[in-house]
């Protein structure tokens, strides 16, 4: 079942490549705020650093289950 959920094709590619590549976006934007807030470029708030960081490390375990998961 697992596997069916993985692979689900989506514009002919499988779904956790789409996870993939939002978890790799979410990360780069939690990294992006950091840089910012260094070097005093922007007024976001360090919550939404925490926020994107606590989100990046759900998605990110979800995608690795479901890539784990899904050969066992």
């Amino acid at each position: 079942m697992l596997q069916d959920i993985s692979y689900y094709l989506i514009f002919g590619l499988p779904f956790i490549l789409y996870l993939g590549v939002v978890v790799i976006l979410f990360l780069f934007f939690t990294s992006f705020i950091a840089f910012l807030r260094r070097k005093s470029k922007t007024k976001i708030s360090v919550q939404w650093h925490y926020r994107l960081a606590y989100i990046t490390i759900v998605l990110g375990s979800i995608h690795g289950l479901l890539g784990l998961l899904a050969y066992l």
